[in-house]
């Protein structure tokens, strides 16, 4: 049966996920893609509020959240790409080690 709290402990989990591939990952797409993940757990969180919760005056707002979290999730990601793609025509690697410094 699927309750509000089995569906945090999956918000956390994927949130927690992404958090550790944050911090343990040195390869600058893998790091945008566990940004990524922690964005879902977040969206996971809030579209469970809206379910379990809905005779609240707010219940459409996990769901509008979950949009504007799509919205913003989409921008970073184009962004970040674009980021990473110029890194890597100029210094031919992807590893947060080498992105220290901000001079060409």
């Amino acid at each position: 049966m699927l309750t509000l709290h089995n569906c945090l402990l999956l918000s956390a989990l994927l949130f927690a996920t992404g958090v550790f591939g944050v911090i343990a990952r040195r390869n600058v797409l893998i790091v945008l893609m566990s940004i990524e993940l922690m964005l879902n757990g977040v969206n996971v969180a809030f579209v469970s509020f809206a379910k379990f919760y809905p005779g609240s005056s707010l219940a459409p707002a996990g769901h509008v959240f979950v949009l504007l979290t799509m919205a913003v999730a989409a921008a970073e990601a184009a962004v970040g790409l674009a980021i990473v793609i110029a890194w890597f025509r100029n210094r031919k690697t992807t590893d947060t080690d080498d992105m220290r410094s901000l001079r060409w």
